[in-house]
């Protein structure tokens, strides 16, 4: 069986792709994921309010607002409390590289323009294989138009690709009026792949001490749908590879993206809560199901779900939501 697949150029040897998580922290753990059979690393993201420069665009995203309520900036953990540092994290990846052989991906997680090209200049001379840009934002100000955050999504994409050679993969949210669009002209700004989608994790009440709090809650196999339908739209339509990621927990979740278009399926959730070792039972069962079924290769099934591909093409727009809502039976009645 031909598990093999070609993401933003790198050739793996399986589609599962471990993302960005506190499991690649501690390299032992990496090495234990590698014996699992992932094909690749993502590590986890290194923030940009770790990194050491001056840039007026950070000053303004994070003191925006805070004239108004002034414990605001105390949602970010001071520099000491994140758990590396920026020279910490690029040694960090010269050690990977030394000790695995699959390719070690980088991931940045930033906001503002400055310091995206030089940081990931770094993290290509650290000998990351390919780097993830993690565009975390949650605009708030209600005079931020859409347009400008396209537009700064788009210029941090040109600006890092100026600066490094290896592959760059973007990170995306759903949260675009259009993401069919975004993601095209992020792919006419050089982007060499999407992972889609970012979680955004959301904040918490308590209560009873009246306190806002953070938390983080692990996907299920039902948060795959979302990442599905748009690599499903957005395969065959793009040149750049595609990478579903929250809600591959099975064979059959990593298979179903597989056959919507994509080139990886990253794992997470599903790692944190059965272990590493939980991977090699998954490639397992994916082989055995391509087995079954007469597949000689990944490649074989890769889109034959897309929607150009399926004979109903409309089933991932407004129609399935129709079709949805006629379809659904309330328990009880006929």
């Amino acid at each position: 069986m031909d598990l093999s697949s070609i993401y933003m150029g790198l050739k793996l040897k399986n589609p599962l792709v471990p993302s960005a998580s506190p499991l690649s922290q501690h390299l032992d753990t990496i090495k234990r994921l590698e014996d699992a059979g992932a094909a690749a690393i993502v590590l986890y993201s290194i923030f940009e309010e770790q990194l050491k420069f001056e840039a007026q665009e950070l000053d303004h995203f994070l003191s925006h607002g805070t004239e108004s309520f002034a414990e605001a900036t105390s949602y970010f953990p001071k520099v000491n409390e994140y758990r590396t540092g920026p020279e910490e994290y690029l040694e960090h990846i010269r050690k990977i590289k030394q000790s695995v052989h699959i390719p070690v991906i980088g991931s940045i997680n930033c906001i503002s323009l400055s310091g995206w090209g030089s940081y990931a200049q770094k993290i290509q001379q650290a000998g990351a294989d390919a780097l993830e840009l993690n565009l975390y934002f949650i605009p708030t100000d209600m005079n931020l138009t859409g347009e400008r955050i396209e537009k700064l999504y788009i210029d941090v994409v040109k600006e890092v690709k100026k600066a490094v050679k290896i592959p760059v993969a973007i990170k995306l949210s759903p949260y675009f009026t259009n993401i069919a669009g975004m993601v095209k002209r992020l792919d006419e700004a050089g982007a060499n792949a999407f992972v889609l989608f970012n979680r955004f994790y959301q904040p918490d009440l308590n209560i009873e001490d009246l306190a806002v709090e953070p938390g983080v809650v692990l996907s299920t196999s039902n948060d795959l749908r979302l990442p599905l339908r748009w690599i499903a739209i957005l395969y065959g339509r793009i040149k750049a590879s595609l990478a579903g990621t929250s809600g591959v927990h099975t064979a059959e979740d990593a298979i179903k993206l597989l056959m919507a278009g994509a080139d990886v399926a990253n794992m997470c959730a599903a790692l944190l809560r059965h272990g590493p070792q939980y991977l090699s039972q998954v490639l397992k069962d994916m082989t055995t199901w391509l087995e079954q079924r007469d597949y000689a290769s990944v490649s074989q099934l890769k889109g034959c779900m897309s929607q150009k591909s399926v004979a109903e093409p409309a089933a991932f727009e407004r129609a399935n939501y129709m079709k949805a809502l006629t379809s659904f039976k309330i328990p009880g009645h006929i």
